[in-house]
C-alpha cells in the first residue's frame, strides 16, 4: 500500500514538473517589451513619429528594407532603373495578407496613393513619394514606378511608406486602423489587442513570408518614465527596454540577471528657433511687453544662442556621456556629414557681443517649449539651455507639455522655439532636408517636421539637385554644402546625437534592424 501511495505521490509529483516546464516553455515564447515614444496610431500612414513606426513594422511590410542603411528586399523581391525616371520593381511572389488574399501590385498603387494625404495627419510621409508621378502595375507582380524628376533615392524613399491592403484600406478609416479591424498586414505579427496609452498585443504569423517569428506574443507596453522602464526590467515585469534612462545606466550594468545593448544612433537632438515674421507671445522685452518683431530672424542672435550652449557639459553631466556632440545634423561618418564643420565653441563672450550688435544689448525674454513624454533628457537638457541663455542676456523660461499638445501647436510654428529629435532614420543627409530644412511645402510634401519655419533658397536647391542626381559623390557633395549653409544661417541649433541604448533579462539580446526603432523581431535568444 506504501508502495502504491509512493507511486502516487511520485507521478504527481512528476506530473507537476511536466506542467510547470510546459507552463515555463510558454512564457519563454513570449515577450514583454516596454518602449518609451508614445503610440500616436495603429495607422501606419498617419504620422511619421518614432513609436508609430516601431510599432508598424510589426503589423506592416515595406517593398524596399533599410537594415541599417543598407538596402534590402521586402515586398520587393529586386528593383532597376529603366532610364533616370522609371524604375521597375519584381514584386515577392505567393504573399498573403492575413486574411489570406493575395498581395499584388494593386496593393501598392493604393497605398502610395493613400500616403500623400491620410486626413489628420501632422507628420505626413508625402515628402517620401514627392517625385513620384505614376505607379502603375505591368502585371500582378511587376510595378513600374515613374518620376517626376529623376531620382536616385527612390528606394530608399519607399523603404519608409509601408504597404497596406487595398481591399481593406479602400474602405477604412485611422478610426478603423485604432480599432483594430483594419489592421491586416503581410507582416510577422497579427493584431490581438491595442489600449491607447497602455500597450499593443500582437500575436505570431505562422505564416510570414520570411519565416515564423520567434516570439508568439508579444505584449508591447508604453511606459514613459526611464525610471518605471527600468523598475520593470529589473522586477521581471518586462523583458526588455529602450530608450534605457542615462541615470539608471550603472545600476543596469551592474545587475547580474541584465545586459546593456548601447549602439551609436543617428537621432539628433535639435533647437528650433522660429523664422516667423511677426511678433510672438513668447518673445518679450525684460518687461514683459512683446516685442513688435522677432529677434530670431536676425542671425546673429542665433548664433549668439548656439554658442551660449556648452554642449559638452550637456553630455557630462544630464546625458551621462551617453552621446556625442553635434555640428549638424547628421553624425561623423554617415553620408552627406561635412567633416569641414567643426565643433561649435562655447563663448559666452563673443555670444554677449553678437546680441549687443544686433541690437539687444540688454537681451529679452524668451519661452522654450518641449515635449515631456518623448525625447530622453530633453526637458532637462532645455532647462539648461535656459540657464546658458539667461546668463548672456536672454532671460528664458522652459514649458513643458504632453506630446500629444506640443506636436500640433509646434506644427503650426506656435512657438518661439521648439525641439526636435530628429531621427535620421535613413541614415543619410537628404532625409532631414526634406522633412526638416527644407522650405515648407504641403502640396509638394516638404517640410513636415521644420516647426520653425526655416527657409532657405540655397538648402532648397540643394534638396532638389541632390534628388536629381545619380553619381554619389557628387551627390554627396551637393549636400555637404547644404549642411554647410545649416552651419552658417544657424537654421537650426544640434546639441548632441543620442546613443541607443536597449536592455534585457539575461538571456536575450538585442541587436538593432534600423536605427532607434523598437520590434519584437530585433530580440534574439542570447545562446553565450
Amino acid at each position: 500500500m506504501k508502495k502504491t501511495l509512493l507511486t502516487r505521490l511520485l507521478a504527481i509529483a512528476l506530473t507537476g514538473a511536466a506542467l510547470a516546464a510546459a507552463a515555463d516553455a510558454a512564457h519563454a515564447q513570449n515577450l514583454n517589451i516596454a518602449f518609451a515614444d508614445p503610440l500616436s496610431s495603429l495607422d501606419p500612414q498617419l504620422n511619421n513619429h518614432a513609436g508609430d513606426r516601431s510599432v508598424d513594422l510589426h503589423f506592416w511590410d515595406l517593398l524596399v528594407q533599410n537594415d541599417y542603411n543598407k538596402l534590402v528586399p521586402g515586398l520587393a523581391v529586386s528593383w532597376k532603373n529603366i532610364d533616370p525616371k522609371t524604375w521597375e520593381f519584381k514584386l515577392r511572389p505567393n504573399v498573403k495578407w492575413q486574411d489570406g488574399k493575395p498581395f499584388t501590385a494593386d496593393d501598392v498603387i493604393f497605398s502610395y496613393q493613400r500616403a500623400r494625404a491620410v486626413p489628420g495627419s501632422v507628420a505626413t510621409f508625402a515628402g517620401y513619394l514627392r517625385t513620384v508621378e505614376s505607379v502603375t502595375a505591368k502585371d500582378p507582380l511587376t510595378l513600374v514606378i515613374k518620376t517626376n524628376i529623376p531620382n536616385p533615392d527612390l528606394p530608399l524613399n519607399l523603404a519608409s511608406v509601408h504597404i497596406v491592403s487595398k481591399h481593406i484600406g479602400e474602405k477604412s478609416t485611422t478610426e478603423n486602423y485604432n480599432s483594430g479591424a483594419a489592421v491586416i498586414g503581410t507582416g510577422p505579427y497579427k493584431f490581438v489587442s491595442y489600449t491607447p496609452g497602455d500597450r499593443v498585443v500582437m500575436q505570431r504569423n505562422d505564416d510570414y513570408w520570411n519565416g515564423k517569428p520567434l516570439w508568439e506574443k508579444v505584449n508591447y507596453r508604453y511606459i514613459n518614465n526611464g525610471a518605471a522602464r527600468t523598475a520593470a526590467l529589473l522586477s521581471g515585469d518586462v523583458d526588455v527596454i529602450d530608450k534605457v534612462s542615462v541615470s539608471d545606466l550603472a545600476k543596469l550594468k551592474q545587475s547580474p540577471n541584465v545586459k546593456v545593448y548601447p549602439y551609436n544612433g543617428l537621432r539628433v537632438l535639435l533647437i528650433q528657433p522660429s523664422f516667423h515674421q511677426g511678433p510672438s507671445p513668447f518673445i518679450t522685452d525684460n518687461n514683459g511687453k512683446q516685442l513688435d518683431k522677432n529677434p530670431l530672424l536676425d542671425v546673429r542672435v542665433r548664433r549668439a544662442m548656439s554658442l551660449a550652449i556648452n554642449r559638452k557639459a550637456l553630455i557630462d553631466r544630464i546625458l551621462q556621456g551617453a552621446a556625442t556632440e553635434a555640428n549638424q545634423w547628421m553624425p561623423a561618418d554617415t553620408f552627406g556629414y561635412n567633416p569641414e564643420i567643426k565643433n561649435i565653441p562655447f563663448d559666452a563672450a563673443q555670444a554677449k557681443k553678437l546680441l549687443a550688435d544686433a541690437g539687444f544689448p540688454d537681451g529679452f525674454k524668451l519661452t522654450i517649449h518641449v515635449p515631456n513624454d518623448r525625447y530622453p533628457q530633453a526637458p532637462e537638457t532645455m532647462q539648461a539651455v535656459a540657464q546658458f541663455w539667461t546668463r548672456i542676456g536672454i532671460k528664458t523660461q522652459v514649458e513643458v507639455l504632453p506630446w500629444a499638445a506640443y506636436s500640433s501647436r509646434a506644427n503650426k510654428n506656435e512657438f518661439a522655439v521648439s525641439v526636435l529629435a530628429w531621427g535620421n532614420g535613413t541614415g543619410e543627409a537628404s532625409y532631414a532636408l526634406v522633412n526638416v530644412l527644407g522650405s515648407v511645402d504641403p502640396k509638394k510634401g516638404i517640410g513636415a517636421s521644420n516647426w520653425n519655419h526655416y527657409s532657405s533658397p540655397a538648402v532648397d536647391k540643394a534638396l532638389a539637385d541632390s534628388t536629381a542626381e545619380f553619381d554619389a559623390a557628387k551627390r554627396e557633395a551637393i549636400l555637404r554644402g547644404a549642411a554647410k549653409t545649416v552651419s552658417e544661417e544657424v537654421g537650426v541649433i544640434p546639441l548632441y546625437h543620442y546613443q541607443n541604448i536597449w536592455a534585457a533579462k539575461k538571456g536575450l539580446k538585442v541587436t538593432p534592424i534600423s536605427s532607434d526603432r523598437t520590434t519584437a523581431m530585433m530580440v534574439t535568444e542570447d545562446k553565450k
